[in-house]
Formats: structure tokens, C-alpha cells, sequence
């Protein structure tokens, strides 16, 4: 079905839903089927091929279809599409869904079921897939206080460390213990976040006579023309003087150098979901990749950003 059809289909299912009396039957069967057609592009518990969604997806799934039809019983009537689109509408609707019920009660058993499928079969990468998209839309990770770090650089190693902890559950799933942490799966994975988080930001420091945050320099006087640090270093691999960061690619694809993939995430500004659409990579591989590189060449850089102080 064309988009052009498919946006049809769900401004007919609106139009008809406005049309019925609140609380009436032909209300809730005209929601119900607006509910059906929008979550049909839902981004978590869609089947992996020809099987039925798991356990712990068709908990996640037939929860967040209750929470959208009672969103939508009551804020049907004042959708104005003057204000925003019916697809962006419905979109912002959905999500919010399922951010309402994805609590720890539903995550924890999506892990335990991930769990249970032996490595490498495709049934626990699905699972394992679902569960890191499931805890990206869930809104559920913890945010640190950035302390002295420009709210600009935190954004940048926040999104490394979320990066860096999704993969560590990704691959070391097995390590988590439903019998600690009272049994909370986030706090394992919160706990990751904020120990990777703090990593990361130890591994941004340069040893002079006392560390100096890697994301600014102290400015001298009222002098405004003194790069940061972190300006330094994104001049430094864009620029790529001696070629390395370019030469260093996934699997020997040009189009996904070091280089590409940090000029696309911080001066574009683009998703690892973006990136990873545009390379055909997936977003897991990319932030392994990306890491190890930041790790590779935080000597180099480091001395970089020396010779330049």
C-alpha cells in the first residue's frame, strides 16, 4: 500500500471516529480500528517472519493497544489537523503509549525470555533487538548531572555511554541477575549507564598538572577567540592531516570510515538510526566500531590537543 493510500485509510478512520458519540459503542469500534491501523507501524513487537509475537511482546503489544485506544477515546475529538499532521499526530500518540507502559515489570521479562534462547540463534537476537529498542523508547535511562562539562559536550559522551551500555546488554545479557538490585533490570542497566558514563568521561582527560576536562580550555582573560578543546579535536578529525581516520572503515567499506561516521554524528548532527540507514549497517555495529576508534585514537588526539594548547 502506497503512503498516499495509507494516509487515506487513516484520515477516513479519524473523520468516522469524530463522527460517533463518545462512550458509544460505534465510538469505541471506530477507535478500536484506528488503533489497530496506526500500530501497525508501531517500532517494537512487530513478528520476527511468519512467527507469533513472543510472551513477553504480546504483553508489551496488547498493553500499549489499551493505553492507545484510551488515549485516543478521549483526545479524538480534539486532534485540529491546522496544527499538526494526522501521521505525526498519530506517531506522537503511539509513542507516548508505549512510554506509558513500558515499566520494568514489562522490560525485565523481555530480558528473562531473551535469555533464554541459546547465543547467535536468531530468535534471541530478535529478542535482544526488541529489548534495546524497548528501553530506547521507554525513556527510561538515567540522565547524570553533567557537573563542570559543557551541556554540548555532555550530549556527546551521553550518547556514546547510552551507545556503549545498550551494546554492553546486547551482548552480555547472560551477566544479568533477576536476584539483585531488588530485582529491577533497569537499575542493572542504569548502573552500566552511569559506570560507562563515568569511563568515559575519565578517558576525556589531559594529565598536566592537574586534569583538564578534554571539552574546554580555560579561556584567558576575556578572550573570545581561543578554540575548546572539544573544537580542537572536531578541526582535527575532520581536517585528518594524516589520513587515519579515514582509512579506518567497517569492513572495508570507504563510505564507513571513522571519519564519515564522526563527521555525520557531530557536525550533521544525524541518529545513529540515520547513519545507520544511510551505510546499511546496523546501529550496533556502528557503535562498537565507533567506540573502539575513540579508544584507538584517544592518544593521538590527546597529543593533538596538546600541541595545539
Amino acid at each position: 500500500m502506497s503512503n498516499t493510500s495509507q494516509n487515506t485509510e487513516l484520515i477516513n478512520l479519524v473523520l468516522t471516529a469524530k463522527q460517533t458519540v463518545p462512550g458509544s459503542i460505534e465510538r469505541r469500534q471506530s477507535v478500536t480500528k484506528l488503533v489497530d491501523r496506526i500500530l501497525r507501524s508501531r517500532p517494537i513487537c512487530r513478528p520476527l517472519k511468519d512467527q507469533p509475537l513472543s510472551s513477553a511482546c504480546q504483553d508489551i503489544y496488547q498493553a500499549a493497544r489499551q493505553q492507545l485506544f484510551l488515549t485516543l477515546s478521549s483526545d479524538i475529538d480534539r486532534y485540529n489537523p491546522e496544527n499538526k499532521s494526522l501521521r505525526q499526530w498519530a506517531n506522537v500518540r503511539m509513542r507516548e503509549a508505549f512510554q506509558e507502559i513500558l515499566t520494568d515489570n514489562r522490560l525485565k521479562p523481555l530480558a528473562l525470555e531473551a535469555k533464554q534462547h541459546p547465543t547467535q540463534t536468531q530468535q534471541r537476537q530478535y529478542l535482544l533487538t526488541e529489548l534495546i529498542n524497548a528501553i530506547q523508547l521507554s525513556r527510561r535511562l538515567i540522565h547524570p548531572q553533567r557537573g563542570e562539562l559543557s551541556r554540548d559536550f555532555y550530549n556527546v559522551i551521553y550518547d556514546d555511554a547510552v551507545n556503549r551500555t545498550l551494546l554492553y546488554v546486547f551482548q552480555k545479557i547472560d551477566l544479568y541477575d533477576p536476584e539483585r538490585g531488588n530485582g529491577v533490570f533497569m537499575n542493572w542497566v542504569n548502573f552500566r549507564l552511569d559506570r560507562t558514563l563515568r569511563d568515559i568521561r575519565a578517558s576525556y582527560q589531559i594529565t598536566h598538572d592537574k586534569p583538564i576536562a578534554i571539552e574546554e580550555i580555560e579561556t584567558i582573560g576575556e578572550t573570545k577567540d581561543i578554540p575548546t578543546i572539544f573544537e580542537i579535536i572536531m578541526h582535527y578529525i575532520e581536517h585528518d592531516p594524516d589520513k587515519i581516520f579515514q582509512q579506518e572503515v567497517i569492513k572495508k567499506n570507504p563510505n564507513a570510515s571513522f571519519k564519515a561516521i564522526f563527521l555525520a554524528k557531530r557536525i550533521q548532527g544525524k541518529s545513529w538510526k540515520e547513519i545507520s540507514q544511510e551505510l546499511e549497517i546496523p546501529v550496533t555495529t556502528l557503535s562498537s566500531f565507533y567506540w573502539r576508534c575513540i579508544q584507538r585514537f584517544a592518544p593521538r588526539i590527546r597529543q593533538y590537543v596538546q600541541d595545539c594548547a
